[in-house]
Formats: C-alpha cells, sequence, structure tokens
C-alpha cells in the first residue's frame, strides 16, 4: 500500500529540483544565563531487489519534570548543571530499565516546559513560544484542505485488520535508527557520527541495543575552510582514535541535508564519505528526512538514491520520512532503503513490533500518488513561505548583531551566541538557556546537539509570523539582560579592583583621601531592561518562572535592601568565611556521576579562588 506508492512515486520522471523527490529510477525499485545566573556563577568565581522497511519512533511525551521552587541540595545544582534532575534508584526495574528511566536530556527537558505551559494568543498569551522544536507549521493550511478530500477519509476493512507487515511501510525515522542500531552492531559496538548532530540519535542507538556514538568533531573555526566543514580527512582521524581506543566501529551516520547545520553535501562530497565508509567496511546510514525542505533557488539536493552507482550498495541504507518534507511532525512514518537482503530480512523480524495503523497508511498513500498537488501546489508554496521566514529571522539576528550560518535548507538557524556567555563553559551555555526559557522562549543550545564549542543555538525559523516576532522579541529581552548583567559585574569587578588597590597605597603611608573606593551606582536589572525592552500587545512576560538553577536565590526570607554590589561583597564574603568548602570535597562525590564531579571540581575551584 505505502510502500507502493513510494515505489510509483520512484518510478516517476521528477520535475525540476527542488520540487519533486529525487528518487532513483534504477531496476531495484522497491514492489512495494539570566543575569540572577550570571551573578550567581559570579559570586562562585568567573540482492536483487530492495526493500522498504520502517519502524516507529516512540509516540509517546517524555514524562513532565517539573523541578521543585527551592533546592539546596547540591547534587540538585550539579544535576541542573547537566541538563535535568535525575530520579532515584527503583527497585521494580533492571539496570537497564533504571537507566532508560534515568535518562532525560536538554531538548526533553525544553519540551517537557513547553508542553505545560504553551503559548495561546488569547488563552495562554504568556505561555512559551517554541522555536527550538524542529516543526514546520507554515503550510498546515494546505494540509488541512488536501488531507479532508473525499479520497483521504476512505475506511475499508481491510485497513482494521492485522497486515502483512513484512515490505510495508512503517513507524518513524527515530525507530529506523534503533532498529538498524539492533542488527548491525553488538552491544558496546560503536557508530562514527559528525558532530553537532540531532542528540535524540544517541538515544535511538543506545537506549534499547546498547550502541554507542563516536564524535567526529567539526570545528566552528576552522583553518581555510568553512565552519564546522565535514571532510574525508576528519572521518578518517575519527576512525583512527576510535580504532586506538579499541572501538569496534560498525557504521557510519551521515545526515544530508543536516541537522542542526542544515548544510548541504555535493554528489561529490557525499561519494568522497560513501568511498570512505567502503574502505573501513563501514556501514553508511544516510539520513535524508529533510531532502525537500532546500529552500534557495540556486542548491539542488541530490540524494544518494539518485547515483548512477553507488561505492557500497550493500552497506549504504537510507532513510526518509515523511515528517520534515510534508510538514506533519506528528505522522510518524519512515522507511529505508537497503539492497542488503539480510538487513531487510533481519528488520522485518522488527517491523511486526511497530506497525503503522491501516488508515494512516493508506492516507499517506495516497498524498504521495498526488503528483499534481505535491509538485504544483505545495512543494513550490511550502518553499516561498520558508524563504520569507528565513529572511525575517535572518534580519532579526543581524539586527542584534548575532552571527549565524547561513545556509539553504530546513527548518533553522544555527546561531552563534558565544559573546553572551559569561566564560566559555557549557555551564555557561545551560545558564543562557534557561535565560531564555526564563523569558518565556524555548530555544536548543549546542550541548543537546553534542556541539564540542559551547554557545551556538538552534533556532527554528518555520512557524506563524506573529510567533516569530513574539519570540525574537523574548530574544532580545534576554540578550539584553545578560548583557546588563555582564556590564554590572564588570563593573563590580572593577570597582573592586580600585579599592584593594586604594587600600594597599594607604598602608604604604598615603593618608590621604584621594584613593577612595568609587562609589558605583547600582540599577536592578528588570529596571535596566524595561527602558529598551519592547512592547509586547497583551502579553507581559514575568520575571521567572521555576527553574532549578534560578530557584536557588528565592530561598531568601526577603529581598535585600542593599545595592548589588554590597550583596556581591556580602555573598563573597561569605562563601570565602564559610567552611562549607573544606566540607564538600570531591572525594566525597567520587561515585557519582563522572560528568557531575567534573562539574562539582570546577565550582569547587572556580569557589576558592
Amino acid at each position: 500500500m505505502f510502500t507502493g506508492a513510494l515505489a510509483a512515486v520512484r518510478q516517476t520522471t521528477p520535475t525540476a529540483p527542488p520540487f519533486a523527490p529525487t528518487f532513483s529510477t534504477d531496476s531495484t525499485v522497491p514492489s512495494a544565563t539570566s543575569g540572577h545566573t550570571a551573578i550567581l556563577n559570579a559570586l562562585s568565581a568567573p540482492a536483487t531487489s530492495s526493500v522498504p522497511f520502517g519502524c516507529p519512533a516512540p509516540t509517546t511525551e517524555p514524562p513532565p519534570s517539573i523541578p521543585a521552587r527551592c533546592h539546596t541540595k547540591l547534587e540538585s545544582i550539579l544535576a541542573t548543571l547537566s541538563g535535568a534532575e535525575t530520579p532515584g534508584h527503583s527497585v521494580y526495574l533492571s539496570r537497564r530499565g533504571n537507566s532508560i528511566r534515568q535518562h532525560q536530556g536538554i531538548l526533553q527537558e525544553g519540551y517537557t516546559q513547553y508542553h505545560a505551559d504553551k503559548y495561546q494568543h488569547t488563552d495562554n498569551p504568556n505561555g512559551i513560544i517554541n522555536m527550538g522544536t524542529s516543526e514546520n507549521k507554515l503550510c498546515y493550511d494546505l494540509l488541512q484542505k488536501r488531507m479532508t478530500q473525499p479520497d483521504m477519509l476512505h475506511i475499508d476493512p481491510a485497513l482494521l485488520q492485522y497486515p502483512d507487515w513484512k515490505g510495508h511501510l512503517m513507524n518513524g525515522c527515530g525507530s529506523l535508527f534503533s532498529s538498524i542500531a539492533a542488527v548491525l552492531c553488538d552491544p558496546e559496538d560503536a557508530i562514527l557520527i559528525p558532530t553537532p548532530f540531532y542528540g535524540v540519535i544517541a538515544e535511538d542507538v543506545h537506549l534499547y541495543s546498547g550502541v554507542r556514538l563516536f564524535h567526529v568533531h567539526l570545528d566552528c573555526e576552522p583553518t581555510g575552510s568553512r565552519p564546522f566543514h565535514l571532510t574525508v580527512d576528519k572521518l578518517e582521524e575519527a576512525m583512527r582514535k576510535a580504532i586506538s581506543e579499541g572501538l569496534n566501529v560498525r557504521a557510519v551516520v551521515l545526515v544530508n541535508p543536516h541537522n542542526p547545520l542544515a548544510d548541504v553535501y555535493s554528489p561529490q562530497e557525499m561519494t568522497g564519505f560513501l568511498e570512505f565508509a567502503k574502505r573501513h567496511k563501514l556501514h553508511a546510514i544516510v539520513d535524508e528526512v529533510y531532502m525537500l525542505t532546500v529552500f534557495e533557488d540556486t542548491v539542488t539536493f541530490h540524494s544518494v538514491l539518485s547515483m548512477d552507482s553507488l561505492p557500497d550498495p550493500q552497506r549504504t541504507h537510507v532513510m526518509w520520512g515523511m515528517s520534515k518534507d510534508f510538514a506533519m511532525a506528528g505522522v510518524r512514518v519512515g522507511t529505508v532503503y537497503s539492497d542488503n537482503r539480510d538487513l531487510v530480512e533481519a528488520l522485518d523480524k522488527l517491523g511486526m513490533f511497530h506497525g503503522v495503523p491501516g488508515p494512516i497508511q493508506h492516507q499517506m498513500a495516497i498524498l504521495l500518488q498526488d503528483k499534481d498537488w505535491i509538485n504544483g501546489k505545495f512543494l513550490p508554496e511550502n518553499r516561498l513561505r520558508m524563504q520569507a521566514a528565513h529572511r525575517y529571522m535572518t534580519g532579526e539576528l543581524q539586527s542584534l548583531g548575532v552571527p549565524y550560518l547561513h545556509r539553504p535548507a530546513g527548518f533553522y538557524i544555527w546561531a552563534d551566541l558565544r559573546k553572551y556567555l559569561y566564560e566559555p563553559s557549557f555551564a555557561e551555555e545551560l545558564s543562557l538557556w534557561r535565560c531564555f526559557l526564563r523569558h518565556k522562549v524555548v530555544l536548543s543550545c549546542g550541548q543537546a546537539f553534542h556541539c564540542s564549542t559551547p554557545g551556538w543555538f538552534r533556532i527554528v525559523f518555520t512557524d506563524r509570523q506573529q510567533h516569530l516576532t513574539l519570540g525574537m522579541q523574548r530574544i532580545k529581552r534576554a540578550l539584553e539582560e545578560i548583557d546588563g548583567a555582564t556590564s554590572i559585574l564588570d563593573t563590580g569587578t572593577t570597582n573592586e579592583a580600585t579599592e584593594e588597590k586604594g587600600t594597599e597605597k594607604t598602608t604604604q603611608g598615603d593618608t590621604t583621601d584621594t584613593h577612595k573606593p568609587l562609589a558605583v551606582k547600582s540599577t536592578s536589572l528588570s529596571k535596566n531592561r524595561s527602558s529598551e525592552e519592547p512592547e509586547e500587545k497583551d502579553n507581559n512576560v514575568p520575571d521567572a518562572i521555576p527553574l532549578v538553577s534560578e530557584d536557588l536565590l528565592d530561598c531568601q526570607t526577603s529581598h535585600p535592601t542593599e545595592s548589588l554590589d554590597s550583596l556581591i561583597g556580602a555573598l563573597r564574603q561569605q562563601i570565602h568565611t564559610s567552611d562549607w568548602l573544606e566540607k564538600n570535597t570531591p572525594e566525597l562525590s567520587a561515585g557519582e556521576d563522572p560528568e557531575l564531579l567534573d562539574v562539582f571540581k570546577d565550582l569547587l575551584d572556580r569557589a576558592r579562588k
């Protein structure tokens, strides 16, 4: 049914890209930091036929994790810095079950916060604007009209019965990653993947199968090439390193167009990557889920399925789904094309667990067969709307002086916010991410994509203009708050140095009062912002939401009346005279998560300075 529709699409002559999918016509066609956070940080220091097959991604939302209002335990603070609180060990679960239960990433945390407080123009104007989840919300009117046509409403008795799972298109690219990893790798085997990358892939291959990802780090400031540029040399270097560490590398993941960079790799580049995989007998898992999202007229996407020949067809597997190209992220449908009969037969055994309902398969088959609507209506209009939204977003970023990667595809922009970090660390990046969330806009920070350099954020622009405008207003407010906090902290540091210098000269015999410390006019952050921030009609954004790292300051019974500089000085004095630092040493946390321990050590070292 559905796979037959896909095959029919591949067998037709495509129109000029990027208005139609690029499918091969080969004979192997398938048969079917806020200011408060910055201050807090400062206080502690600065075969013969291919068979398409699909499997599902989990459809349940992550369990809500609402942080308590006031956390004072150090482990809670450290857990927050690493992205989430870790639930306790359950005697009812296996070790694997506990590991799965305890897993919580930053993307899930932001999505949970958003779902608990969604922006609604009339019902919840102070809710969160989601500019972090990669969804295309620009063409719902086109989809609503097409999906309610009579041919979509057909229900045949056969659609309500158990289908033949084998060879049919099934659910979700997320579970395609999980299933492919399970049949290609043993537990603790490794798969190469360039970073940054969509972080959930790590969960897809690890939670069920115990497969790890080995990162191919891409540099944001390379010499003589574009930022985050993937090359064969970098793949070779990572392969050598993985072998030196005793890892059994079984595959490499190639995402084209890329997420989150939005790079579109040329046929020559993809051929080089596939030849690298062939040399090392690696399976190449090619993710083309964004293949029809190219919106620039001068750029054309070329699927590996359109190549005349593949370097290693038996080890090349191409994934695609409906969620991105057809703006229906909630319809979990995905497929993989492979010439490897052994792989397909292994995946068949897993397919029975992950079927797509018959009526959904019918609707998607009808949609793919309607080439007039796809090529004449949906894709051209979608591209025009994406161009307009991208133009608006890049203009706003330019007005803010925010550098970004100008790329021709995807729903997102990879933006460089490093200058807003108090120091170049992932803890600071997380603070900035929380600052945005406190201002009721959720973005995706670089560490969620395993970026090796802190300070990069993915900003999604494929939303209605009203949401984009409001979201950018909130982003601007957050950045202005960070700028204001940095200015205050820098002034306080300068005054402290001046005071120390004056005291030193006085002790040397200078009894005049010409070296008195300069007075600093204290200004609250909220007051500093209010004179510059743009007005939002019917939407007054509160200064805070209940987040762990922000709520540490809310443990006070009352707000101090002293100046901000006096408060900073007093708290610094308390930290350095207290014996807390001596009683809470890294050795006491030796049994903790190594990542948390590293953060703990870093905080202690900085606080002792």
